[in-house]
């Protein structure tokens, strides 16, 4: 039989290209923006071990208070909309930290709100963000259009870091941050440029918004799919690289290790190489292993690679480090790509914001936990302790996979036309 012609490449549809340029300003600023505002504590403010994890757990605190809730919010909005409203508010929000440090008044206790209103906002747009793809380009583009988003992601973790290593170093953190406020601005300008078709949803009847977050929990922790992949993400988040050791790394990089910020930025750009990698790579990757095994594999290396770090000297500092952030890196593109498409493929348009927000709710709810016990435990287990714990924990968020559907699944299953919204698809495994 005749196969039929495949779409013509995304690189010519304007919509996505201005949704992935925005995407690329706004993660470029955002990774200049995460060494700023630690740096900005433990620089220029002399911040704590526990001070800095607290920082890091106020900023992922928003996806616990408002996980749930914000999904059944976005599926009864427009989704661009939202998506442009978060970066605006986030571009006013960050500016009151350079505005601060130029009138002489900046102090932890600003750091502390402004990264929550950061973390609100990043909660709505992702959301948001995920649920209005499908829309912009279509289901069965959904593993290019991620492989292209990852692949803009990589460019600005690769540029961004060292951009914002270098930016620290000679003109201070507050002007870094200034540098993230930017980016989130250039994002909103550049969506409103994107057009696209959105269903009306003034239309759609509404069961009340406490009923809606209990679809969204039924439909994603009764999937036999996205359950597994849920609760690995989960464990990755409160143990890796957002959750204990994102509490601590910046400080176990400038303490311990005596990195200078400049240094740091430069071993984390050239790590980011491995996320590049991974969006390149993925596809053949997936065509040998297959999905499931892709997954699975992609989450054990994520925790090895946190076993790297506690294994680094002053001497051996940025080869190790490097290493270990660039398997990494590479792992969480594979990981990435997969998870993201197979959840978008699966899960029907009106039901798309609840289940992000739930997965979000439970992935990301549980990075304030981590950063919190990370800068807890510093003082008494050490930094390379906590970051021994946390290797541990990473390295079993594999199970999970192993331990169901997932670990057979050789390429990304359909959902027929009639899928029931709480999650009782026919699938084509």
């Amino acid at each position: 039989m005749t196969q039929p012609d495949p779409p013509p490449g995304l690189l010519r549809h304007q919509g996505f290209r201005r949704l992935w340029a925005a995407q690329a300003v706004s993660v470029l600023g955002a990774q200049i923006c995460e060494l700023a505002l630690p740096l900005a504590a433990v620089e220029v403010l002399k911040a704590t071990p526990f001070q800095v994890g607290l920082l890091a757990a106020v900023q992922y605190l928003p996806f616990l208070l408002f996980g749930l809730p914000a999904g059944a919010w976005v599926d009864r909005m427009r989704r661009r909309p939202v998506m442009i409203t978060a970066d605006l508010v986030r571009f006013a929000v960050l500016l009151t930290v350079p505005a601060a440090a130029f009138c002489g008044v900046l102090r932890m206790w600003l750091l502390y709100p402004v990264a929550f209103a950061v973390g609100v906002m990043t909660v709505f747009f992702d959301v948001a963000s995920q649920s209005f793809l499908p829309t912009l380009v279509g289901e069965e583009r959904l593993v290019e259009a991620n492989t292209k988003l990852q692949l803009s992601q990589t460019a600005g973790q690769l540029a961004g870091p060292s951009a914002g290593g270098f930016l620290v170093q000679l003109l201070t953190a507050p002007v870094a941050v200034l540098a993230n406020a930017l980016g989130y601005a250039g994002s909103a300008v550049l969506l409103l440029l994107v057009r696209a078709a959105e269903p009306p949803i003034r239309d759609m009847v509404r069961p009340g918004l406490v009923a809606e977050v209990k679809d969204g929990l039924r439909y994603l922790f009764r999937h036999p799919l996205l359950r597994p992949i849920t609760l690995s993400a989960g464990i990755t988040n409160l143990f890796g690289l957002f959750g204990m050791v994102q509490a601590i790394l910046v400080l176990y990089a400038v303490r311990d290790l005596r990195l200078s910020p400049a240094a740091l930025g430069t071993t984390l750009a050239i790590a980011n190489g491995g996320v590049l990698f991974g969006s390149l790579a993925n596809g053949q990757v997936v065509r040998r292993l297959g999905v499931g095994p892709s997954l699975a594999w992609a989450t054990f290396g994520l925790g090895g690679s946190v076993l790297l770090l506690p294994l680094a000297t002053p001497g051996t500092a940025m080869p190790v480090l490097a290493v270990a952030m660039a398997l990494a890196g590479l792992c969480a593109s594979v990981f990435n790509i997969n998870q993201i498409s197979l959840r978008q493929t699966l899960t029907p348009a009106s039901m798309r914001g609840r289940m992000t927000a739930t997965l979000r709710f439970v992935v990301w709810g549980v990075i304030p936990v981590g950063t919190f016990v990370g800068g807890a435990l510093a003082r008494p287990l050490g930094l390379r302790g906590v970051l021994w714990i946390a290797g541990t924990g990473s390295v079993l968020a594999g199970l999970p996979l192993l331990a169901s559907a997932v670990r057979s699944l050789r390429t990304i299953p359909i959902a027929t036309p009639n899928a029931h919204p709480m999650g009782q698809e026919t699938l084509n495994v």
